[in-house]
């Protein structure tokens, strides 16, 4: 029964498809908001013109609901992402890499901490930076709704 309620309760909330439908609701306007600001207090673009030659990379913006265990929101995630797919490779890039934690080393964290009797806490990052120095120059769109400045 409990896991009806909670389905029931998770597909009554609409998460929104675009900026535009995301802007008509306070809860996702305000993380809208908060996600802009992070990226700018992080310093993760320079707004510049367009140099003649150059093209842009889009950018859409991504919208999840977090869900605490008796189906009642925690919150609400917005994030914005570059349309990395249009780029060209030897065009716009020359390599890609991700640094990703594996499984395997997780268990191993995980099986010293038990063994060794370590304490373990539990937390959500709400915006991660990869600072690593970009070789190549991307520029993408100013998101809609947005001047490039707050």
């Amino acid at each position: 029964m409990q896991q009806k309620s909670f389905m029931r309760k998770v597909s009554l909330k609409q998460v929104p498809r675009n900026i535009k439908e995301a802007m008509l609701d306070e809860h996702w306007k305000m993380t809208v908001y908060n996600e802009m600001k992070a990226l700018q207090d992080n310093n993760t673009w320079e707004l510049t013109t367009l140099p003649y030659g150059k093209k842009t990379v889009g950018c859409k913006w991504v919208f999840t609901v977090k869900y605490k265990i008796d189906g009642t929101v925690e919150w609400y995630k917005t994030r914005l992402v570059a349309k990395g797919y249009t780029q060209i490779y030897s065009t716009d890039y020359q390599e890609t890499f991700t640094p990703i934690a594996k499984l395997n080393t997780i268990w191993i964290l995980k099986s010293l901490a038990a063994n060794l009797d370590w304490p373990l806490h539990q937390f959500d990052v709400k915006n991660a930076f990869l600072h690593v120095g970009l070789e190549e120059e991307v520029y993408m769109d100013v998101p809609y709704g947005f001047t490039g400045r707050t």
